[in-house]
């Protein structure tokens, strides 16, 4: 079969406490940390994970309660796009820096990619997360369309 795409669509309901992805390069972690403090009480209501760095400092200066992973250039952003796939996680603010390389950005173009495939909302810098974390859907239950993975893989099968 010729189509590289899940033929048809399933539908996966996220629930009113999101699991929320927090990531920063390191030219951004200031930032992140920034909006996140304006955000504080909205993000204590969700469920949060981030990578090395950005978990720590989130956690330190605001007692937010995040699951730390690896630093996203040892596997970090490797594991945030697993979860993606595996439909456990929600939200994704990223904050990239787009005036320094990354040694892992063909890990960070993988995780951009499954983000994309699976529907998931991402925010790249403190604009888009603010209007992610603005957004009524947030604190709501959320039906979302994604690729019907069996479909997919049952096709590629005949």
């Amino acid at each position: 079969m010729n189509d590289a795409r899940p033929p048809r669509q399933a539908v996966r309901t996220l629930q009113p406490r999101k699991r929320i992805a927090l990531i920063a390069h390191d030219g951004k972690k200031t930032e992140m940390l920034e909006w996140a403090t304006r955000w504080q009480e909205t993000l204590s209501q969700h469920t949060l994970i981030g990578t090395g760095t950005t978990a720590g400092r989130l956690k330190t200066a605001l007692g937010l309660e995040v699951e730390g992973l690896m630093s996203g250039p040892l596997g970090g952003d490797q594991q945030i796009g697993a979860r993606i796939a595996e439909q456990q996680l929600d939200v994704l603010i990223f904050f990239w820096d787009p005036f320094a390389p990354q040694p892992h950005d063909p890990d960070v173009k993988a995780l951009l990619r499954l983000a994309a495939l699976w529907n998931v909302p991402v925010a790249c810098n403190a604009a888009s997360a603010d209007f992610l974390l603005s957004s009524p859907y947030l604190a709501e239950r959320y039906d979302m369309s994604i690729p019907d993975a069996n479909a997919w893989a049952n096709a590629r099968t005949v």
